[in-house]
């Protein structure tokens, strides 16, 4: 047996690690230094993950069947699955529940520095980088980690940090049973991933673990605008603190971002963009930090200086003066209609691979803002621009009420935006579903975009 950093909890000889990209080879970085034997099994390993387990002395399997599916399983002590593995693959049917853990549940069984998690269907990137950006800033000793990009597990084992920020998906909450962080924030919840859960209460409980642990001298952190979130905070344990626009513990005043105190923490004019989301956005990281030790002078350099991440609402250029944005990120229809407040006349350009989710649910929105609006039925939207596998339910969600084209590329996709388009709208791609059909990532599929509205400004620059 091998004892974790803290002795709290006892690691088994053997793990079965389920996906050796990033964060499988780190899991058996980590737990091969502390003598644990690892095996891997990779559908289709890279060439990166390749050598990763040759460097490392794991074994490789590619795809395992029938007899030898069955015997890795039984041998395994523990199996962590790799972010995104979905439950339907052939490994997490067979393992016993009782041995199955992400590689947030493995982390925490290490111990190491306090963990400040953050979840929620949209903004968990962004508020995780600004929360580390905000604690490095008031002196902390921090990294950011998890979903974000750096693994987890490798960032609670760096005896230097004083504190691990975390942004964890549903995906991984799920398979944990005693991760309990110092501070959880849960952003909001909207529809995703109904491709990998069973349904919104089965995605709802993933992210509801971020707190099942917690005790009285913990803090939940949760969105006060968000009545379901806030349901599910009245269940738990933890010490509550708010955020939200409208109302909250962490709210905005005026111009004012101010705390439960009316302390003023920032302004208006200290965010480097200042759209709906990118407000909230700022509140969350405000209220996260607040309690993981950040200061008012370090929250607010590090809002000066936080540039929105690429792909989020990302300018992409002009062409006569019509304005372009990548949004390529926005991977759910309640991504795209925050990223849609932000404007007051777009043209959209929507689909890809739907993860079972409600198109619908954006025209729904568009509809109640320009009702709210006072303004007549369909002005925030010129037009919408179809693409991808889902361009027949896009149709759907938004035909007849506001002109629908189809476009079969990105450069079809563009010019037809660009057709629809007048000066002083906005062209936004802002998908609402995930890259997979066209795209081995969203980060692909917005360079895409920007090429192709350069391309198309070429093309009309000569043309003029």
């Amino acid at each position: 047996m091998s004892l974790s950093q803290d002795g709290a909890h006892v690691l088994p000889e053997s793990v079965l690690v389920v996906g050796f990209a990033r964060t499988g080879a780190a899991v058996a970085r980590v737990l091969s230094a502390r003598g644990v034997t690892v095996v891997a099994v990779d559908d289709a390993p890279s060439v990166i993950a390749r050598a990763d387990a040759a460097n490392l002395g794991i074994e490789l399997f590619e795809t395992p069947t029938g007899d030898a599916l069955d015997e890795l399983v039984a041998h395994a002590g523990l199996v962590v699955a790799s972010p995104g593995v979905p439950p339907s693959h052939p490994v997490l049917r067979r393992a016993p529940a009782s041995l199955l853990v992400s590689e947030v549940e493995l982390a925490a069984r290490l111990g190491g520095p306090p963990i400040v998690a953050i979840t929620g269907t949209n903004g968990k990137t962004t508020v995780t980088s600004l929360v580390a950006s905000m604690l490095a800033r008031s002196g902390r000793k921090v990294r950011a980690a998890g979903n974000i990009g750096f693994p987890l597990i490798e960032a609670v084992t760096d005896p230097g940090l004083e504190l691990v920020v975390a942004e964890v998906s549903s995906f991984q909450l799920a398979l944990t049973t005693t991760f309990r962080p110092k501070v959880g924030a849960w952003l909001n919840l909207a529809e995703d991933h109904l491709d990998w859960h069973r349904d919104l209460d089965d995605y709802r409980g993933a992210k509801a673990r971020i707190w099942a642990r917690q005790g009285p001298e913990d803090v939940m952190v949760a969105n006060a605008d968000d009545g379901a979130v806030m349901a599910e905070a009245k269940r738990f344990a933890g010490r509550l603190v708010t955020f939200g626009i409208g109302s909250g513990d962490f709210r905005l005043d005026g111009e004012r971002l101010v705390g439960p105190d009316g302390e003023v923490w920032a302004h208006l004019g200290d965010l480097t963009r200042a759209m709906p989301h990118d407000v909230a956005n700022a509140l969350a990281a405000l209220a996260v930090a607040s309690v993981a030790g950040g200061d008012v002078a370090g929250c607010v350099t590090a809002l000066r200086e936080q540039d929105p991440l690429p792909h989020r609402v990302e300018p992409a250029g002009s062409l006569r003066g019509v304005e372009y944005y990548d949004d390529s990120k926005a991977t759910t229809p309640s991504a795209v209609v925050a990223a849609l407040a932000g404007f007051h006349s777009v043209v959209l350009v929507a689909g890809g691979r739907n993860k079972g989710l409600d198109l619908g649910a954006i025209a729904t929105a568009v509809r109640s803002s320009d009702r709210a609006a006072g303004v007549k039925h369909g002005s925030k939207l010129r037009g919408v621009v179809a693409v991808g596998e889902a361009a027949d339910e896009v149709e759907a969600a938004f035909a007849p009420s506001w002109p629908v084209v189809r476009a079969g590329s990105m450069d079809a996709a563009v010019a037809e935006a660009a057709r629809l388009a007048e000066p002083g709208d906005v062209v936004l791609l802002s998908p609402g579903c995930a890259s997979f059909d066209w795209y081995s990532s969203y980060e692909e599929r917005g360079a895409d975009f920007v090429r192709a509205v350069r391309a198309l400004g070429a093309v009309t620059s000569g043309s003029a």
